[in-house]
């Protein structure tokens, strides 16, 4: 049975016994390559089907998800158990289908799911590695394709092609580390051969780091190290959710100026990227979103069940991740802004990476963490190296004043971000 005569099986029968149904749907194949010591080591094949179903009768919810597609029966049966168990809500329906016309880029017509395309970029890695005195440790290469289809019982049935080409390598030299990946739809945009490198250069110029004295320092986070710190403080403050639970150091403060004006956040799903799409995951219609326009709160993140529970309407930001139900979140976000020269002209220490970003409180913004491959940059370039050290502050603080924001915008997973300066930040080190 195809997909959409299994997705219509489940909505009649569904309909039969509940007031509502929502189908989700994918299904994909990858193909996931390892380094082991130094050398390519296993290569795996795999295919993947899952199906999640969401029911709604007098305003209770109820989910579950399979992985089988001859249990939709059973899947359905536990949908609807659980909504029985569910507190009612408000509820305004689900989406109906809507005219899109507007386009998203998400999948590579090229990109082969073939061990031997993911061997040739783990050979690239290691190529590109062995430029350096270092040993490679770790990394590998991943390619895969889905498709994915959501449907419900008011008429909505879409479905569209994603693809993914991930490579990342970790390297040693003695005491030091370095780290690099990259991520993107498009097989085209990897350069495997410049992350192997580059995560090598980084261990082996990491070397013999001096001590940093404790004190307050100008600092430039690079794209990684920023997206780590904002992606686990500043994304959850956004969310429609936490801002209704009162978890959200931003939950009254739209329409205020809460951020330096050099910096503007927006979610343009439009945009090629690994969340590219015309509509999220509940079948809203997608559209581009700006939360912070110049530095000033313009709006909050919403799903249909978010947005019908506290009369704000879904903004279509909706997202899944394996079985679970959908959420807020967001597909391809953007940090932006004036860009300076070189935010490293001015001396600084500059910060490739942080360890524990996950232990930032996201409601205060308080946050302290290790930094990775730290250096002395002057005149944009990296002169000295530093010994690992802490980073700590808060999030909502340091973002009130930016020293200024780089040209090297980066893809950092569905977040793109350039390195951002910021003057007079405590580090802990010595």
């Amino acid at each position: 049975m195809n997909g959409e005569d299994l997705i219509e099986r489940v909505l009649r029968e569904g309909e039969r016994r509940a007031d509502e149904v929502e189908v989700f749907y994918a299904r994909g194949e990858s193909v996931s390559t390892e380094i082991k010591k130094g050398i390519l080591g296993t290569a795996e094949e795999s295919e993947a089907w899952g199906m999640a179903v969401r029911t709604v009768k007098d305003g209770r919810i109820g989910f579950s998800s399979t992985g089988d597609p001859d249990r939709w029966k059973e899947c359905l049966d536990a949908a609807l158990a659980s909504g029985g168990l569910a507190t009612p809500q408000q509820w305004g329906g689900f989406p109906r289908p809507a005219g899109l016309t507007s386009t998203a880029s998400s999948s590579d017509g090229d990109l082969i799911v073939a061990v031997e395309d993911a061997a040739r970029m783990v050979g690239d890695l290691l190529s590109g590695a062995a430029e350096h005195p270092v040993e490679v440790v770790g990394g590998g290469a991943n390619l895969a394709r889905s498709y994915l289809m959501v449907a419900n019982t008011s008429g909505v049935l879409y479905g569209m092609d994603r693809t993914v080409a991930a490579v990342s390598l970790e390297a040693i030299r003695e005491q030091s580390t370095g780290y690099e990946f990259d991520a993107s739809p498009f097989r085209a945009d990897i350069d495997a051969r410049s992350v192997g490198e580059q995560a090598a250069s980084l261990a082996a110029r990491s070397l013999s780091g001096r001590d940093i004295e404790t004190g307050r320092y100008d600092v430039v986070l690079s794209p990684v190290a920023a997206g780590s710190i904002l992606g686990q403080v500043v994304l959850p403050a956004i969310s429609g959710r936490n801002v209704k639970a009162g978890r959200s150091f931003l939950a009254d403060k739209l329409g205020e100026q809460v951020f330096d004006e050099c910096l503007s956040i927006y979610d343009d799903p439009f945009a090629p990227g690994l969340g590219s799409t015309t509509w999220d995951a509940e079948g809203v219609p997608t559209r581009r979103l700006v939360f912070v326009e110049q530095g000033v709160l313009r709006q909050f993140a919403y799903d249909l069940k978010t947005g019908y529970r506290y009369g704000e309407g879904s903004t279509g930001s909706a997202v899944r991740s394996g079985g679970e139900g959908p959420g807020i979140g967001f597909h391809n976000l953007f940090v932006d802004g004036p860009r300076m020269k070189e935010p490293g002209d001015e001396r600084a220490v500059w910060i490739h990476d942080v360890v524990g970003a996950h232990t930032a409180n996201p409601f205060s913004g308080d946050f302290s963490v290790e930094i990775s491959n730290p250096f002395w940059m002057e005149g944009g370039d990296l002169v000295e190296p530093i010994r690992t050290a802490m980073l700590s502050g808060n999030v909502f603080e340091m973002l009130r004043e930016i020293g200024g924001l780089g040209k090297d915008t980066r893809r950092v997973g569905r977040l793109t971000i350039p390195s951002i300066r910021l003057n007079n930040q405590q580090i802990i080190g010595k």
